[in-house]
């Protein structure tokens, strides 16, 4: 089992019962896992893939997947940032999940 199918099946088992499932797209649900990976090898935390990171784990602690912007994102939009992580309903198709608005604030990015 590769390091990708190795975090996928602990995060599923993790954030499912919290009612965060992974989007049913599984080959962007792989590519966001791999980049995770790359992130936990260069910053040694696993940083959003879809966010750049300062590469200072202080700066970067609202960020660390799951990041704290992920719950009032499902909640409202139906998906995270990056669309790792959905509802049930977006899961089970009943919802459709929108275009998430960046919700991290600018004084806080990376430049």
């Amino acid at each position: 089992m590769s390091q990708v199918e190795k975090l996928y099946e602990s995060l599923k088992k993790l954030q499912e019962p919290k009612g965060y499932f992974f989007n049913p797209d599984k080959d962007l649900v792989f590519d966001l896992l791999r980049g995770l990976l790359t992130n936990k090898e260069r910053y040694g935390y696993m940083s959003c893939p879809c966010r750049l990171a300062q590469a200072d784990r202080d700066k970067d602690r609202d960020i660390i997947c799951p990041c704290e912007y992920r719950e009032p994102d499902v909640s409202e939009y139906g998906a995270c940032y990056c669309a790792l992580y959905v509802s049930k309903d977006v899961l089970e198709g009943k919802a459709s999940k929108v275009q998430v608005p960046e919700r991290r604030p600018r004084e806080l990015m990376a430049f």
